[in-house]
């Protein structure tokens, strides 16, 4: 099964630009520190009807959740059907999805930023969010209601109201096309999402999203998303299939490396176990932590804690993760030091904690 880190370094890899088109262009408005630093702790920003600003840059990341909504929840609570076309997406690399190697817009996964930039323009009717692969949403504050019978859309319909400095989202008529999560589980279009945004300093907003489908799974399924401020630069965009070079080469499955598997004694397996900082080139303040553990003689990878996923030995440092290949990387003393995610796209170094 692709593991959750494989399918979040393919779409790190496929959806940002190089790291030299990125600009340096300080903040205006900003509030800063004694020297000059921008302050992410001051307090935050109230617009002109007095409700609190959300306008700015931001960086949302959903974590391990980006791989799997549905981590929380048991095998029972998730429709067989679902469940099954999930494992044979997994299983056939996500070359199938209709977003990172199609290049069509996320959906759903949109609203918890794929890992991704995100502009928030607020006024005091409408919102607008737009994002990296020139998409974007708009969600309306004139006290509008839902559309009964909405015409199914990528990005959906969406509109929202104050709860005192909370603003509460609620969006429908999403495509049944798109996927839910980046490990491929499906939704219908009777998909809801709920979302509670509350902006607790200048530099941090709490992203509570509830997603309810009942053809899918059983009860709603709520996540936390970090969102945090990104100071003293500007987002550009990025055209997806300028730097898509994934798909051509998924020829294979997910199991296939299987057959090429060699026995890795406990003891050197035993090496590896603990915890691993990944960062882009294009975004080095955004870490995803990867956790490796050993249960048996089976060493196991996740992300943020959940979700773990076998990790197959190809020799004694290689292992598969089913989307690319992790080796470990010991010094001169034999201590591991570092591992090296090796994917398509170049390799990410990702430091041991």
């Amino acid at each position: 099964m692709r593991s959750t880190l494989a399918t979040l370094i393919i779409v790190w890899s496929i959806s940002t630009p190089l790291a030299a088109q990125w600009l340096k262009e300080p903040t205006r408005g900003m509030p800063r520190t004694a020297d000059g630093k921008p302050d992410l702790s001051a307090p935050a920003p109230r617009a002109a009807d007095g409700n609190p600003d959300l306008s700015g840059l931001w960086r949302m990341d959903a974590g391990a959740y980006g791989g799997n909504v549905l981590v929380d929840l048991k095998p029972s609570e998730i429709q067989p059907w679902a469940d099954a076309l999930y494992k044979q997406r997994m299983e056939d690399l996500g070359k199938d999805d209709p977003s990172t190697f199609k290049c069509l817009p996320q959906g759903p996964r949109a609203l918890y930023g794929a890992g991704g930039w995100a502009r928030i323009i607020q006024t005091p009717i409408v919102i607008a969010i737009l994002n990296e692969n020139l998409s974007h949403r708009q969600i309306f504050l004139d006290g509008r209601e839902l559309p009964r019978d909405p015409h199914p859309s990528f990005m959906g319909y969406s509109v929202g109201r104050w709860e005192n400095d909370t603003l509460v989202v609620e969006s429908i008529g999403f495509k049944d096309t798109t996927w839910l999560d980046f490990g491929g589980h499906p939704h219908t279009e009777e998909l809801r999402v709920v979302e509670r945004y509350r902006r607790t300093a200048f530099g941090h907003i709490e992203l509570k999203q509830t997603f309810e489908d009942p053809k899918v799974f059983s009860r709603p399924v709520t996540i936390d998303v970090k969102v945090d401020f990104v100071p003293d630069t500007e987002m550009l965009e990025y055209v997806c299939n300028e730097n898509e070079r994934d798909h051509a080469r998924l020829v294979g499955k997910a199991s296939d490396d299987k057959k090429n598997a060699v026995k890795v004694a406990q003891e050197v397996l035993a090496r590896y176990v603990g915890a691993y900082e990944f960062r882009t080139p294009e975004d080095p303040n955004q870490i995803i932590v990867v956790n490796v553990t050993l249960v048996g003689d089976e060493v196991m990878l996740d992300v943020g804690g959940k979700d773990p996923q076998p990790m197959i030995p190809l020799s004694d440092t290689l292992f598969s993760t089913s989307g690319g290949r992790l080796e470990f990387v010991p010094d001169d003393k034999g201590q591991v030091t570092h591992a090296i995610f090796r994917i398509v796209e170049g390799d990410l170094k990702g430091v041991r904690k």
